[in-house]
């Protein structure tokens, strides 16, 4: 009987080892630093992100419209300075880019706690939107250069983890807060604390990453720089039309169409609704680190494709949900909408990520991560306009258009095949040597081998 509870526990032990064995990154101290900043900056977002247009409309009076404009200006500031941004990452450091960018968020968003004219709310925007804009690519260069070319894809993941959790987290907090007390001083409160973080953000960049020196200077016999030379890599902007694809049909479709249709169009309610996109986030939060480790071990070409299918199911299903009366079955529909959505995004940022990474020269990175970062802005900003004009006009059609456009965009990224970059093809390619060799005729291989 002890050796079988010994044997049980040993077997217990294993699995244990195994699923915690998902979860281990292997990337250094600074990058595991990085990314625990990057966490308490998402926190902060979380604090006022569900709130913004209800602090303004009821707390300071702004008509709806206005206040959907301001929130507006945020990202289109940060559209505007992200290019720049990535130039700059070019010719300079950063992390001070990165402590910069975080600073200017820090005013910018404590700022909103204090205005009460839109011209004032339309200025912090903003500040805050190119705070957001250049901290979001300086976060993804300063990740690259701490890491290995093998370990990419583990750093996106680990950054992703950092992101949805601060971003769930402090969503909740925030709920709670203003349950308890929907007053003015509340929304400064969280508006304040939101500033806080991102200067804690800076504070640990500061004080816990490494001031690397810069090695992305262009060689002086490489004629290719600017902005000029990115547009000429055609399968970088092939990849980057599908990103927006991908961001439209997955992520914001999901999070900005999904809650109104539902209301409209199923029996659940916004409690389930919230149920819905907390499952998605939490899903990501637990599962993006070990399917790093699934699909390191595909094609990036099938990892992109499998992505784009999972979307494709995913925003179909939805309408599964609207033939039912059932709250229960409605829900646990939509519950698996949030799922194969999760998974989808899970894929899409760990493959494309470190393909741009890869095909960029050292001396464009910026550049390349900058205008990779615009794509994500570009879809969020694409997704609900697009999918707001068809709610009103044929809401079936979000989802079967938009599990059309998430399949064509697939099929194409498949056709890429050995274009696209892939440690999988490298490994599985003989060394020069061992070509030549056997290029070799059989007489001179037999001497070779007397």
């Amino acid at each position: 009987m002890h050796r079988k509870a010994a044997h049980r526990g040993k077997q217990a032990g294993r699995t244990l080892a195994r699923a915690f064995g998902g979860w281990r990154t292997g990337l250094s101290g600074p990058v595991i630093v990085l990314q625990a900043g990057t966490a308490v900056n998402y926190f902060g977002t979380g604090l006022i992100l569900p709130f913004e247009i209800i602090y303004m409309h009821q707390a300071r009076g702004f008509p709806t419209a206005t206040a959907g404009l301001v929130l507006a200006a945020v990202m289109a500031t940060a559209a505007v300075v992200t290019p720049p941004s990535g130039a700059l990452l070019d010719r300079f450091r950063a992390k001070p880019i990165l402590i910069t960018g975080n600073l200017a968020s820090a005013l910018g968003y404590a700022g909103f706690a204090f205005v009460d004219r839109p011209w004032q709310a339309f200025l912090c925007s903003a500040v805050g939107g190119a705070g957001f804009g250049v901290a979001s690519t300086a976060n993804q260069v300063l990740s690259l250069t701490l890491v290995t070319a093998e370990q990419r894809a583990s750093s996106i993941a680990l950054r992703r983890v950092a992101g949805n959790f601060g971003l769930g987290s402090g969503a909740t907090v925030a709920g709670f807060v203003i349950a308890s007390t929907n007053h003015l001083r509340a929304f400064q409160a969280l508006y304040l604390l939101d500033g806080v973080t991102f200067g804690v953000c800076a504070l640990v960049v500061l004080v816990g990453i490494p001031n690397l020196r810069s090695t992305n200077a262009a060689p002086a016999s490489d004629a290719r720089t600017g902005f000029r030379a990115v547009a000429h890599d055609r399968l970088f902007l092939v990849l980057a039309a599908a990103n927006i694809v991908l961001i439209l049909t997955g992520g914001a479709l999901f999070s900005n169409i999904l809650p109104p249709f539902a209301k409209a169009h199923t029996p659940v309610g916004p409690g389930e609704i919230g149920i819905v996109i907390f499952l998605n986030t939490l899903f990501i939060v637990v599962a993006q680190l070990p399917a790093t480790r699934v699909v390191e071990r595909m094609r990036r070409t099938h990892a992109l494709a499998a992505t784009s299918g999972l979307f494709a199911i995913g925003l179909l299903a939805v309408l599964l949900a609207t033939l039912t009366t059932s709250t229960l079955t409605a829900t646990t529909v939509l519950a698996g909408v949030a799922i194969v959505i999760a998974i989808g995004e899970c894929a899409q940022f760990i493959v494309l990520g470190p393909i741009v990474a890869d095909l960029a020269p050292p001396h464009l990175l910026g550049r390349y991560m900058s205008l990779y970062s615009l794509t994500f802005l570009a879809g969020v900003a694409l997704g609900p306009a697009v999918g707001g004009a068809l709610l009103a006009t044929s809401p079936d059609a979000v989802w079967w258009g938009g599990a059309l456009a998430a399949a064509l965009t697939g099929a194409g990224l498949l056709r890429l095949g050995n274009r696209i970059p892939d440690p999988l093809l490298q490994t599985q390619r003989p060394p020069p040597q061992a070509m030549s060799a056997a290029d070799m005729d059989p007489g001179c291989h037999s001497q070779m081998n007397g």
